[in-house]
């Protein structure tokens, strides 16, 4: 009987997972300064909305993803609920992927995509508010799990309440 040797067998190697932010860019945007045109009156204690809203698709160039985030953020006047001033963005993320599950894919463009573009987001919304005669808003850190789990808990119910 011939022996074997645990040793010799190698396991199967997972693939590497290769990440690259190839290109990141404004698709879009918008900021109006309402408070200008309308003129200022009383007591302006801001009051602030954010939204925020993740988008995803497959490019047609082999293991590149685009991923879009939008921000649409409303500063209100506590008092007169007045709109001081709205802007929204959509920022753009172009990624190389390769060697991840494709079921793993998913939460991967909808969370760590996200997660590397962020900063520089939260930069131009500085920027913007800044240049555009209000102190600049620095956004908190985004939980895109968080953002991520929740969708998913949305579309659940959402597909409960289409079956009853």
């Amino acid at each position: 009987m011939a022996e074997t040797n645990e040793t010799d067998a190698k396991p199967a190697e997972a693939p590497k997972l290769v990440s690259k932010a190839l290109a990141q860019f404004i698709r879009d945007i918008s900021f109006e300064n309402i408070l200008s045109q309308k003129g200022a009156q009383g007591d302006l204690q801001p009051e602030m909305t954010i939204k925020v809203s993740l988008d995803a698709r497959k490019r047609a160039a082999d293991h590149q993803y685009e991923v879009v985030t939008k921000l649409n953020v409303t500063n209100k006047s506590k008092s007169t609920g007045d709109t001081l001033f709205v802007l929204e963005v959509d920022y753009v993320g172009v990624f190389h992927i390769e060697g991840l599950p494709e079921e793993q894919m998913h939460p991967y463009l909808m969370i760590e995509c996200p997660r590397m573009t962020f900063p520089f987001l939260r930069r131009i919304v500085s920027d913007i508010t800044s240049d555009g005669g209000f102190p600049p808003v620095n956004l908190d850190t985004i939980d895109f799990l968080a953002l991520y789990r929740n969708e998913l808990a949305r579309r659940v119910e959402a597909q409960k309440a289409t079956v009853n």
